[in-house]
């Protein structure tokens, strides 16, 4: 085996040469502790060169093997893969998921990893999800914008995905059947180089989903068909939420988030669908996310709320409520019917108490410090207030 050394930049070196290079140096110090009367070293050139050869050849070939073989790199990274999902695991309280054969999605007080993780003033409000039952295999989810029927759906689908991937999942305790893909539908993007709009290239998607999802499939469908005409929008919309209702059809796990609140009477015309929305106080002209996913349909849209939250100027807020009050007289726009209010519903002290005994779960009484309790305990009471 001719062995070379070389570095990035310059020519490569044979082992002999190396080899005989090294049995010179050795004879020559050998002449100079004869010179000087000092024990000479007892080597034989030929051993030498054999052995710095055969030295040279290992090393040659290690480095070669290293380079060469990808198994190295692959086992390497998948032990920090593993690793960092154990470290983040511990760290933010994940649970291990249990994995089965079955339909059924079902996470106990779930959270999304990353918005979690982003919190600093605030804690992040956990909700259960209950999907693929005979009775639920559709979720309708409505609600007002920046409420968190977005951020909501993404958990799910992130829950999933990670418990498939063999990661411990943001949740006290989650049961997934397995999925073969997850198709999302989220956000509103054009394709100005292809010359497709906005709703071209929603319509795109949903058609790429509809045909190649199966009835082990998981689907995330935000607003489906709000980039057209409000009849057309809404008739897309409930043709899609039927076609992924239907066995016959595809039969998808779906959750389906809409601000058409006319869709939400396929609940009593379809028995594999049900209503959720994003609970919501109100006081005065004041509105209060809970960020708490409640059954039923929600009883406003409050459109005019979130736009004066986002900043719109007063007499913009106050011609709108004008305008919607006409239109509301007129029969051109229909009223959500307002619903009872579940017995289960969340009430602002109920979620408030929820966040307290969250925030002393996670407190270390052993190692606090005076002064550090005392921090906390102005903390809780901010939170009562």
């Amino acid at each position: 085996m001719n062995a070379h050394i070389t570095g990035n930049n310059t020519p490569a070196i044979p082992a002999a040469t190396i080899a005989r290079t090294v049995v010179l140096a050795l004879a020559l110090v050998n002449q100079l502790l004869s010179a000087a009367g000092k024990p000479v070293l007892p080597i034989e050139s030929q051993t030498v060169e054999q052995l710095v050869t055969a030295g040279i050849t290992t090393v040659a070939a290690l480095i070669n093997w290293w380079k060469n073989n990808s198994f190295t790199a692959a086992a390497v990274a998948a032990a920090d893969t593993l690793c960092s999902l154990a470290a983040v695991a511990v760290q933010r309280g994940y649970c291990r998921p249990e994995i089965t054969l079955g339909r059924e999605i079902t996470i106990e007080n779930g959270r999304h990893p990353v918005v979690e993780a982003m919190l600093k003033d605030s804690l992040f409000v956990p909700n259960d999800t209950h999907l693929g039952a005979e009775d639920n295999q559709v979720s309708i989810i409505t609600g007002p914008n920046m409420a968190g029927k977005s951020t909501y759906m993404r958990q799910v689908a992130l829950i999933v995905l990670m418990a498939q991937m063999g990661s411990f999942v943001p949740a006290r305790s989650a049961k997934i059947g397995l999925v073969d893909r997850v198709f999302t539908r989220i956000g509103a993007s054009d394709d100005l180089a292809s010359g497709q709009s906005t709703f071209m290239v929603e319509m795109a998607e949903v058609a790429t989903i509809l045909k190649y999802a199966t009835s082990r499939s998981l689907l995330i469908l935000d607003e489906i068909g709000r980039g057209t005409s409000t009849y057309d929008g809404m008739a897309i919309a409930r043709a899609v939420l039927e076609y992924a209702a239907n066995p016959k059809r595809l039969g998808a796990k779906t959750l389906f988030a809409t601000h058409y609140h006319e869709l939400s009477t396929l609940e009593d015309k379809l028995p594999n669908v049900k209503n959720y929305n994003i609970a919501v106080k109100k006081r005065g002209e004041q509105m209060i996310f809970l960020r708490k996913i409640v059954p039923g349909a929600t009883d406003d849209s409050y459109g005019i709320e979130v736009a004066k939250l986002a900043g719109i100027p007063a007499p913009v807020i106050t011609r709108a409520r004008e305008i919607l009050a006409e239109l509301e007289s007129e029969g051109v726009v229909t009223a959500p019917a307002a619903q009872k209010e579940p017995e289960d519903q969340v009430s602002m002290m109920d979620l408030t108490s929820q966040q307290v005994v969250a925030a002393l779960s996670a407190i270390s009484v052993e190692t606090l410090t005076p002064i550090e309790a005392m921090n906390e305990l102005y903390k809780l009471k901010k939170m009562l207030d």
